[in-house]
Parts: C-alpha cells; structure tokens; sequence
C-alpha cells in the first residue's frame, strides 16, 4: 500500500437534508455505519467511514444535511461541521436527488471553495423515470463547473463501483492514512449514542427526535461483554413521558433495536440500559451544544 501508485484521500458528501448521503456513505463502505431515517437532520456530526482496496484507501465523510430554513443554535452547529469540512478534504462530492435541483442545493453549492474538485452524485435515480435522467443531468450540469457528475442508486447498488474508480483518479498519491481494517475514526461510545438516536428518529413523532440527544453515561467492557448506559436527553418532561411510552414500551422498544445494530455492528453481545432526562432549552444553547458535542 505504501507504492506510488497507491491513492489515498478523504471525500466530503455534502447537500441539503434527506437526499442520501448517510445511505449512499453506508451501501460504498458495504456496511452500515451512518444512521439513517425518512427524516431530515438524522445526521447531525460529521462521521468518516474507511474504505481500503488493493489501490486506495477513501476516507468518505458523512455531513449533516445543510440547513437554510431553520436558525436555532444546533442548525447552526451542524451547518458550521458541512463547512469545516469542506477545507480538509480531497473531493466535494454534491449529493443531489435525481429529478430535483433546486434553492436547497443551490445554497449547499454555494459553500465550496472555488478550487475544490467537485463532483456532482446524482443519488435516488432508481425512483426517476429512466427516459427523465439524461436530460435532468444535462440540465444538472449547467449549475456549477462539475469535474464529474456520477448518477448513482444506492438502494439498487446501481453506479456504486463508478462513482469509486471515478473518486480515485482524483485522489492524491499517497499511503494509507488508517490500517486496512479500520472502518472510522470514531470511536464505539459515537457510535452507540448514533445508533440509539436512530431509533429516537424511526420511532418518534415528527418533532420530537429533533429536540432528544443520546448520551454514554458509562461504557465498559467485561468478560466480551460490552455493558453501555445511556441517557437519551429531552428538552420537556411531556417529551420524556413520550419517549417512555406507556409501561415503558416505547423506551423498551428503543433500546432493544438499538442493541440489535449495535452488536450487529461490533460483533460481540451488548447490554444496554436507557434512561430519560430533560434539560430544558438545550437545542438553543451554545455553551450546551460545545459540552455536548457540536463544537
């Protein structure tokens, strides 16, 4: 890995909420890394997934989905992570839905350096008519200077294998940066709150995930068992009895699925306690948004 014709780079998947970047980031590295729902903002921090070849090794990061409707402090954070992104990596790859280029894509496009190797990801293109795609990418590429414009669909594997030889010729020739069998940089405490705010987002009503933060509490390990606890953090103490449902059946449900993805995800057996707190106003905190996280 250490020749000269080995590449080496890190690629930033950006674009406005919901149109697949924390999936097509998950169907390159093969497995699930990202959390993932229908809705907007599920990504809220910058995640980088590792994927090694016997040529390059892409260092693919998963933004949150740019916000430029909604102003509260933790929009604000996450919009702040797309853009310290952008000026630490080798390739911006714009994630737009096939059929759909608009005000909210136009504004993410706004945010990239002028000399940054872009591509254009059309994502989705299994849910366009097939006779729509040619003249929407045509239309598509008249927005900005695209060094490539790659059609893709993750959910059909359609495009995947292109859009990765075509990030390598682009990548810089360098070593690997992490060993062949690191998936992340992130470690397992990240992605144990990630997977139990997943279901926060799968299972809740449509405001309330928006306002819930997932904490570790204490994570150790013992005997191959990794015992976590967690506090899922709420802004109301209506949302808690929400979150906990009745009998505790919601919180039960969480917690299970979560358990599930995690041990999935780690290959070892999980035990996992949850619990609610609420700290009122955390959403619009900025001192609060540092300490937890969304420097």
């Amino acid at each position: 890995m250490a020749s000269a014709s080995f590449r080496c780079g890190a690629i930033a998947l950006i674009g406005r909420p919901n149109v697949g970047k924390s999936t097509l980031q998950n169907a390159l590295l093969g497995q699930k890394l990202s959390i993932t729902s229908r809705k907007p903002q599920t990504t809220r921090l910058a995640l980088r997934g590792v994927l090694t070849t016997e040529t390059a090794q892409f260092i693919l990061v998963d933004t949150p989905g740019f916000q430029s409707r909604y102003r509260g402090g933790l929009n604000r954070a996450m919009n702040r992570a797309v853009r310290a992104e952008l000026d630490s990596v080798d390739v911006v790859a714009l994630v737009v839905e096939a059929g759909r280029f608009g005000a909210g894509d136009r504004a993410v496009l706004s945010l990239v350096p002028a000399d940054a190797t872009l591509f254009l990801v059309v994502s989705k293109i299994d849910a366009l008519e097939p006779e729509r795609l040619p003249s929407f990418l045509q239309k598509a590429a008249g927005e900005a200077e695209f060094d490539e414009i790659v059609p893709v669909s993750a959910k059909r594997r359609k495009g995947l294998d292109e859009l990765l030889r075509t990030f390598e010729r682009h990548l810089p020739e360098q070593p690997a940066i992490h060993s062949a069998d690191e998936l992340t940089d992130r470690n397992e405490r990240f992605l144990a709150a990630e997977f139990i705010r997943e279901k926060l987002f799968r299972h809740l009503g449509e405001e309330l995930p928006y306002s819930a933060h997932v904490e570790i509490d204490k994570y150790e390990e013992q005997r191959g068992v990794r015992r976590i606890h967690a506090s899922i953090v709420v802004e109301k103490a209506g949302h808690k009895a929400i979150v906990i449902g009745a009998g505790g059946s919601k919180l039960k449900t969480i917690a299970s699925e979560a358990r599930r993805d995690i041990e999935k995800l780690l290959g070892g057996k999980v035990y996992l306690e949850t619990w609610v707190r609420v700290r009122g106003g955390w959403t619009d905190d900025e001192a609060a948004l540092r300490r937890m996280g969304y420097g």
